[in-house]
């Protein structure tokens, strides 16, 4: 979809007629793994136009190196059933394995370091980072969220995708948007409209500029510390929004996500019975390095909770200015 710079909303063409037949494919995993929340973990908010859950299928749409895609997704015991329209059909169903957390291998990680991470492991023996394989998107869809509350950046990141995405092709159960090819177009009002800190909508457009090189050099990186380097080097994006795109994208089982709001002090918790600054964090995770992030994920699933106390957090408004 072209964007014009205009002063007003785009205006969105009627939705196909005729959706045509999907090509489909099944997925069968060595060993039982918790494929669906593998995947729901790519969802960005209740309400994320890219994907949803509906009837017990995931819908995620994606624009994919071939071209815009919907992809359906049924969890079964014992295997995956996808479905996929559009010109990127082909290209999801073949990396569906990965998003469900194929290429995701705990072998050797030893839970037994920490009773609570033991029993969250032994509980959930299933658990995987699934990744998607589409850099730039979740760069971006990282960089919305920093230094803002969740809900604050879900809102912006559901507006910019109706607004500017182009439309899922296929019978999706409600309108559904990729994200938009060409970002660096998409105008500064719109920005302040869908409520986005200018400092995160600059960051996004000027990476956007440069997307085709970021791509080029994030599939010549090939672990951590290569992909930190690369995603840091561009202005505005720090440590967590690298780690963000780490997990997101390549279902990176080692990122952590130093700066975030509530991470170190729910590792702590959880890990000591008292908080502790990211430092600490680092230093309580140090011993499953290569394995934190499945140590952050068992703790999240753990159940383990430090009693909330003060005000929640509110965003900032700043559109009326």
């Amino acid at each position: 979809m072209t964007t014009v710079a205009t002063g007003r909303m785009p205006q969105r063409a009627a939705p196909p007629i005729a959706h045509g037949r999907p090509i489909e494919t099944e997925y069968r995993p060595r060993t039982p793994i918790d494929a669906a929340r593998a995947i729901r973990y790519q969802q960005r908010g209740a309400h994320d136009p890219s994907q949803t859950t509906h009837g017990g299928v995931i819908w995620r749409a994606t624009r994919t190196p071939q071209g815009i895609a919907t992809l359906a997704v049924r969890v079964e015991r014992g295997l995956v059933r996808g479905a996929a329209w559009g010109p990127g059909a082909a290209w999801t169903l073949e990396q569906l394995p990965r998003l469900c957390g194929a290429d995701d291998d705990p072998e050797g990680f030893d839970a037994s370091r920490h009773p609570l991470v033991a029993e969250t492991h032994r509980r959930h023996p299933g658990l995987r980072i699934g990744g998607t394989d589409l850099v730039f998107d979740a760069l971006a869809s990282s960089i919305f969220e920093q230094k803002v509350t969740g809900l604050q950046a879900f809102a912006a990141w559901r507006a910019i995708l109706t607004w500017f995405g182009e439309r899922a092709p296929g019978p999706t159960p409600r309108p559904m948007f990729a994200p938009p090819a060409h970002w660096h177009l998409i105008p500064s009002w719109a920005w302040h409209r869908a409520g986005l800190e200018p400092p995160q909508s600059r960051t996004v457009v000027e990476a956007a500029r440069r997307r085709a090189s970021i791509e080029r050099a994030a599939a010549a990186a090939h672990d951590g510390d290569a992909r930190d380097r690369l995603f840091m080097g561009l202005r505005g994006v720090g440590i967590w929004t690298s780690a963000e795109t780490r997990i997101r994208t390549w279902g990176d089982p080692d990122a952590v996500s130093v700066g975030d709001y509530h991470v170190a002090h729910e590792v702590g918790y959880a890990l000591t019975g008292h908080r502790v600054d990211d430092d600490g964090m680092l230093e309580l995770l140090e011993p499953w390095r290569g394995q934190r992030q499945r140590v952050i994920r068992l703790l999240e699933l753990s159940g383990a909770r430090e009693p909330r106390r003060g005000p929640r957090l509110h965003p900032e408004d700043h559109r009326g200015r």
